[in-house]
């Protein structure tokens, strides 16, 4: 059992009202971690330490962040063995996908230091004679971010670590399923040195998240709101970012397609297709949902893929290597049983895997998923997937874009130019041609369309999110008025 604290101004603190609430195992209900259940006034005051610390962070120079973050990047690294033992047990993530969250992290850590210097503005033509017109990027002040469980360690750095290297002040509200796990980042902030206030770090319990959350999106110093979760939660997000005005980065759910056209290399489409079917048990927002595979060549991919998936180890985190661990929570079995349950009843044939009774469920695959069945729709976010047969490029495109999200993709196929025009038609954010859907670099830019959000995370994109774009101009001779 974990018990941690949160961080206001560079404080650790309980909290005002100094309740508590539990996170528990998924596999054995034992007590994961105790944290503090954060009041609207302890979120009020996290803001306000942020809002305090932000004149002297975005005034100090960019090699100073530069060289924060960087520190922060070691701090992260050195955490790899907290991470792995705070995963197993709030998640029941595996150490391979933990190791891979540290990784990629830092990575972000060290992209976002490189940017310190990359805040760059223009000059523009201006027509009045004498002017110098500037477009400049300035800091935008209190960041709010939002993390979920699925990837904590990378989803909670990309929370913060732009945001930071812009010259924003951060409040992290840690996810109620993982609080040990973001708590760990955040202690590797404080680690590296950054300044009291610079980083705020709350958890709050379940049932008051609703008025934790919309207390801070409300705070007049809260400048830009981040969140990483479900497309459902995210409206509500981003209905309450509309209500007082506050710009939101939102990377939502997904239904990733993978297609496999007839000229594809079948045994690399096979190791993609499972790689981002299974990785983390199926729950990461680039999972891919949708395999779809054109008729000619489905016999033999499915084939393969089956006896690829079937061989991958499945067991409790803590006590091995595993490729598929625990999944989050029951509700995560309840719910990819009833799609398991509905396609099979409507024709769809199992290949492998099937229901579960506990949350160590089998990698599982359905083939000839038709859209009358509701896992041909609904995102599963869990290791059950479905195989959809198709004639010919046109087929496997609309099929592709059926449905609401558009956050990752991918096409398997040898001739280059032809998978390049069937990328352009995805209605996605990314799309990787001969590559998993489960593809992520802290220098590229992530997000998605439709329902899967708005916005880019990453590298030069983000820096747009996180500032404000100003026109500063300068009259350099004498200007002349019509009066």
């Amino acid at each position: 059992m974990n018990i941690i604290s949160m961080l206001i101004n560079g404080e650790r603190t309980q909290g005002g009202s100094g309740t508590t609430f539990e996170r528990r195992n998924p596999l054995d209900g034992s007590v994961a971690t105790i944290a503090p259940a954060a009041t609207v006034a302890d979120a009020i005051t996290a803001v306000d330490a942020a809002a305090k610390a932000f004149p002297a962070w975005a005034a100090i120079g960019p090699g100073e962040r530069r060289a924060l973050l960087m520190k922060a990047a070691q701090a992260l690294e050195a955490k790899g063995e907290a991470f792995a033992a705070a995963i197993a047990a709030e998640t029941g993530g595996s150490a391979m996908w933990s190791s891979f969250n540290v990784h990629l992290a830092a990575g972000m850590l060290l992209e976002a230091a490189s940017m310190t210097t990359q805040i760059i503005g223009e000059i523009i033509p201006s027509e009045v004679p004498g002017n110098l017109a500037m477009g400049m990027r300035q800091p935008a002040g209190v960041v709010l971010g939002m993390a979920p469980w699925n990837a904590p360690i990378i989803l909670g750095v990309r929370a913060i670590a732009m945001p930071l290297a812009c010259g924003n002040t951060v409040v992290l509200k840690g996810s109620e399923l993982c609080p040990a796990t973001h708590g760990l980042i955040v202690e590797a902030m404080q680690e590296a040195g950054l300044p009291n206030g610079v980083v705020n770090f709350i958890t709050n319990a379940p049932e008051d998240a609703p008025a934790v959350v919309e207390a801070m999106i409300a705070h007049p110093a809260v400048r830009r709101v981040n969140f990483t979760g479900s497309t459902r939660v995210g409206k509500v997000i981003a209905t309450l970012c509309a209500k007082y005005l506050k710009p939101a980065l939102l990377e939502l759910g997904g239904k990733a397609p993978l297609i496999v056209l007839d000229d594809a290399d079948i045994d690399a489409a096979v190791n993609a297709a499972a790689f981002g079917s299974f990785a983390n048990s199926g729950q990461i927002c680039m999972s891919t949902e949708r395999l779809i595979v054109d008729s000619k060549i489905a016999d033999q991919f499915v084939s393969k893929l089956a006896t690829k998936v079937k061989a991958l180890p499945l067991g409790d985190p803590r006590r091995g290597p595993v490729v598929l661990g625990s999944v989050v929570d029951m509700s995560t079995v309840h719910r990819c049983n009833a799609l398991i349950k509905d396609a099979l009843a409507k024709g769809a044939k199992l290949l492998c895997g099937g229901t579960a009774d506990n949350t160590l469920m089998p990698a599982t695959l359905l083939d000839h998923v038709t859209p009358a069945m509701k896992i041909y729709h609904e995102e599963s976010f869990g290791p059950v997937k479905g195989i959809v047969r198709v004639d010919g490029v046109e087929e496997a495109i609309a099929c592709a874009n059926d449905n609401e999200f558009g956050l990752s993709s991918a096409v398997f196929g040898t001739d280059i130019a032809r998978a390049m025009n069937v990328a352009r038609r995805i209605e996605s954010g990314i799309c990787h041609i001969n590559g998993p859907t489960v593809h992520d670099e802290a220098q590229m830019p992530f997000g998605g369309v439709k329902g899967s959000g708005t916005g880019r995370f990453g590298g030069r994109a983000s820096i747009a999110e996180f500032t404000d774009l100003r026109w500063i101009s300068i009259q350099t001779t004498p200007r002349h008025y019509p009066f």
